[in-house]
């Protein structure tokens, strides 16, 4: 089984983001974080996290890239309890009893975008349209060089389709 962990490939999360994420956390896609919020409003820092980043679960901070990483039947529990929690505490669900179908979906959802080879880097994007907020991933990996890789010396792969929020 696979999920996926936040990336801090430079230090730019850190000046994008109200709050980054830290690297190594379990992520999920987060676009239920911004459910309530006036999305024709936002600015700045929130309306970079909207468009583009990944929600750190341990932190609730935003992660540009994800990575795809083997995670065990255990991890994969540990991650779902810590979002339950996390939407108990930070997002009002009023009980586990409601929590927890929600964190499976979004955990679920994050193991399904996790289908590529470990290692592979994902990135989001999402936009708000009729209502609804769009998001598409895509898929990074680094160019054939020789020496060391860099942040921009990534291209890439594929999109991976498009998924719908209301």
């Amino acid at each position: 089984m696979k999920l996926l962990k936040t990336v801090r490939a430079d230090p730019s999360d850190t000046f994008v983001f109200e709050r980054a994420a830290e690297p190594g956390e379990w992520a999920v896609s987060g676009a239920f974080a911004f459910n309530h919020a006036d999305l024709a409003s936002l600015a700045g820092k929130a309306r970079a996290a909207y468009r583009g980043g990944f929600l750190g679960i341990e932190s609730l901070g935003r992660s540009t890239l994800v990575q795809v990483v083997e995670a065990s039947d255990r991890e994969y529990r540990e991650a779902t309890e810590l979002l339950t929690k996390r939407l108990i505490e930070s997002f009002g669900a009023p009980d586990p009893a409601t929590a927890r179908p929600a964190a499976e979906e979004e955990i679920a959802f994050a193991a399904s975008l996790s289908h590529h080879p470990a290692g592979t880097l994902v990135a989001v994007s999402r936009r708000y349209e009729n209502g609804e907020t769009y998001e598409s991933f895509r898929t990074l990996s680094p160019r054939r060089a020789t020496g060391p890789i860099r942040v921009f010396a990534l291209q890439e792969i594929s999109g991976d389709g498009e998924r719908s929020e209301e």
